[in-house]
């Protein structure tokens, strides 16, 4: 069994599901609507197949997303438009901003640890949430580092960006297999099911009162 640190020298945050919810399905249906086409075909290609990934992992440009959208629908929607319509499915989980000023006020510092794309870090940090700006220091995003969870290298390098060594630092995030990934490299970690829990198990860390 892990011995855990006194208290956190970083405490790094998943960001879809913890931070914020979002909807796929709200996104393949809004990027139909601008592509004249079904819904299907979105979630077939975008979601189903392995765009998203490239995407995400860093492997592939906001153009080069957008050019293989057209090729693989036969369609040529406004770039912008098709963006927004795929990014606009965030919406704040409140119950976190408490948390999150309470460890800011106590001196900690917060990071965020994300699998996300361009289109949907430039929608979620330009202002929609202010929490982003505010309260983190640290953004080690998997299309920036080349990386995503669960692969080693994604946590390897957010503890480089963090400045610390990973068993200096606390992650929380929705999904088990990231989970079980932050423990492979080293990281305090527990899986966020709802914010009070995510306070308890702080608490049990010395990171809150």
């Amino acid at each position: 069994m892990r011995q855990l640190v006194a208290s956190p020298r970083f405490i790094y945050f998943d960001l879809g599901n913890v931070l914020v919810h979002f909807d796929h399905r709200r996104g393949a249906r809004q990027m139909a609507e601008v592509a004249g086409i079904s819904e299907h075909v979105v979630q077939e290609i975008v979601f189903e197949g392995d765009l998203l990934m490239e995407y995400e992992r860093g492997a592939i440009t906001t153009q080069e997303f957008y050019e293989a959208f057209c090729d693989r629908t036969s369609t040529r929607p406004d770039c912008d438009l098709l963006l927004l319509a795929a990014s606009d499915i965030f919406e704040l989980n409140e119950s976190i901003v408490p948390l999150l000023k309470e460890l800011r006020e106590t001196g900690h510092r917060l990071g965020i640890l994300s699998n996300t794309n361009e289109a949907h870090w430039k929608f979620i940090a330009d202002g929609r949430f202010p929490m982003i700006q505010e309260f983190f220091e640290r953004y080690a995003l998997s299309y920036e580092m080349q990386a995503a969870k669960p692969d080693l290298a994604a946590y390897s390098k957010a503890a480089a960006i963090a400045d610390v060594a990973p068993e200096e630092i606390f992650f929380t995030d929705d999904r088990l297999d990231n989970v079980e990934g932050a423990l492979a490299a080293g990281f305090d970690v527990v899986q966020f099911v709802e914010t009070e829990t995510l306070r308890a198990d702080l608490r049990s860390r010395h990171a809150l009162a």
